[in-house]
C-alpha cells in the first residue's frame, strides 16, 4: 500500500491536498447494500467542507487505518476545500461520489438548482455554532442581536443566526451581519459585537490567546457565548451526501454507498476510542498539506475533543433524527437575511434524507462484530498560545 499526495491550487486561501490511497486490493466480501450483478467500485472520492483537521478525523482515519482498503476500495480520494469548492456542487456537478456539507446549505442549493442529493449519514448530530461576544458586551441571548454588528463566514454559515432571529420574532433588517475572516480577529479588533465560532475551532481560537491585560490566555469567563444548539435556529451540520439518482439506478453506486459509510463508522469509532492518535493522524496530513489552518496539535486534539461530542450524542451513529431533520427545515423555511432573501420556501423532497444506507452498513458491522454503540467520554485538553 502507498500514498500519494495531489495537489492543487486553491482559490483565495491558497493550495490544499487531496490524498489518495492506491493499493493493491480485491473487493471485499462485505456485505454490500444491494443485490443483482455489477461490478463493484474499487475507487471513490470524498469532497469535504473546508481544510484538513480533526473535524473530519474519521475520513482520514479511515484512509490512515486501512479501513476503506478493507471495505473493498483500492482508491479513495479525499479532497479539501478552501472556500472555492462547493461541496454539495461537485458532488451535482459529479466530480466527487461523496460530499460532506451542512444540511440547510444543501437544501437551499437543491431548491435553487432542482438538483436532488440525499443524505446518507448524519454524522454530526448537534449543532456546534455559537457567537461570542466580551462579556461586558451586553448580548447574551438572540435578543439582543438587533442594532448590533454580528460577526459570521458567509457562504452559507448565517443561516443559524437567521433561523434564531426569526423563532425571537426579530426583524433581520436590523442586524449589521459583518462578513469575519475564519478566525477571531473579528472580535479581537472590535470590528464585529458578536462573532460566529465553532466549538471545535474558532472558540478554541480566542482562547489561545494571549489577553495583553493579564499576560495570560483568554478565559471562557471573558466572554459571553451563545449556543445555537439552545435555540431554535439549531440546524443539522456535517452529513455525507450522496446522489439521489445514482443511488437508484446505479446498484454498484448503491453498494458503495454502504461499503464507503462502514468504513466511515470504523474510522469514527477509532477517533472515539482514540481521541489522541486520530487527532494526531489529522495533524499529520495538515501538515503535509499546503493549506490547513490552523494545524497546531493541541488545537487538533481540541477540535477532536469538541467533534466527538456532537457525533456521540446518545443515537445510533449517523442516523437522521426526524425531530431534528424536521426542526431543520421550519428553520430554513423560517430564516430570512438581512436583505430579506429566503433560505428555502418549500419543504425539500422525501429523497432528501434516507436512513437506509447507514442501516445497511451499522447491520453489516454488528455481524462482523464490531461494536458501533457507545458513549464519548470527553478528555481534558489543556489549550496553549496559538494551539501549538
Amino acid at each position: 500500500m502507498k500514498h500519494s499526495i495531489r495537489r492543487g491550487l486553491l482559490g483565495a486561501a491558497a493550495a490544499a491536498t487531496a490524498i489518495t490511497l492506491a493499493a493493491c486490493s480485491t473487493p471485499a466480501d462485505n456485505g454490500g447494500g444491494t443485490d443483482g450483478d455489477f461490478e463493484p467500485m474499487t475507487s471513490v472520492s470524498l469532497q469535504l467542507q473546508w481544510l484538513p483537521q480533526a473535524q473530519f478525523a474519521g475520513y482520514y482515519v479511515a484512509l490512515d487505518q486501512g479501513y476503506f482498503e478493507e471495505e473493498g476500495f483500492d482508491d479513495v480520494e479525499i479532497i479539501p476545500s478552501g472556500g472555492d469548492i462547493v461541496p454539495q456542487t461537485a458532488l451535482i456537478d459529479g466530480d466527487v461520489d461523496f460530499a460532506i456539507a451542512w444540511v440547510p446549505k444543501v437544501l437551499g442549493d437543491l431548491e435553487a438548482t432542482g438538483a436532488e442529493l440525499t443524505n446518507i449519514a448524519q454524522v454530526f448530530q448537534k449543532s456546534g455554532t455559537l457567537q461570542v461576544s466580551w462579556a461586558d458586551s451586553g448580548i447574551e441571548s438572540v435578543a439582543d442581536f438587533e442594532g448590533k454588528r454580528i460577526g459570521s463566514w458567509g457562504f452559507g454559515n448565517e443561516w443559524e443566526i437567521f433561523a434564531a432571529m426569526a423563532e425571537e420574532g426579530l426583524d433581520s433588517t436590523t442586524v449589521s451581519i459583518t462578513t469575519q475572516d475564519f478566525s477571531m480577529n473579528a472580535l479581537l479588533d472590535g470590528d464585529v459585537d458578536a462573532a460566529q465560532a465553532m466549538t471545535y475551532n474558532e472558540w478554541a481560537q480566542v482562547l489561545e490567546v494571549v489577553n495583553p491585560e493579564t499576560g495570560e490566555l483568554y478565559q471562557p469567563e471573558d466572554f459571553n457565548v451563545i449556543s445555537y444548539e439552545d435555540t431554535a435556529g439549531a440546524m443539522l451540520q456535517d452529513a455525507i451526501w450522496a446522489d439521489t439518482a445514482r443511488l437508484a439506478d446505479d446498484p454498484a453506486y448503491a453498494d458503495a454507498a454502504v461499503r464507503f459509510l462502514k468504513a466511515v463508522i470504523k474510522g469514527w469509532v477509532f477517533a472515539r476510542d482514540n481521541p489522541e492518535q486520530a487527532a494526531t493522524i489529522v495533524y499529520d496530513a495538515a501538515t503535509n498539506a499546503e493549506a490547513a489552518f490552523p494545524v497546531g496539535p493541541v488545537h487538533q486534539l481540541w477540535m477532536m475533543n469538541e467533534v466527538n461530542k456532537l457525533i456521540w450524542a446518545g443515537g445510533g451513529f449517523g442516523l437522521i433524527d426526524s425531530a431534528a431533520w424536521d426542526k431543520t427545515v421550519q428553520g430554513a423555511l423560517a430564516a430570512k437575511n438581512q436583505d430579506g432573501i429566503e433560505l428555502i420556501t418549500t419543504e425539500p423532497l422525501d429523497t432528501a434524507y434516507s436512513n437506509d444506507y447507514i442501516q445497511q452498513a451499522l447491520d453489516a458491522l454488528e455481524a462482523d462484530g464490531v461494536v458501533v454503540d457507545g458513549a464519548y467520554t470527553p478528555i481534558d485538553v489543556e489549550l496553549t498560545e496559538g494551539g501549538q
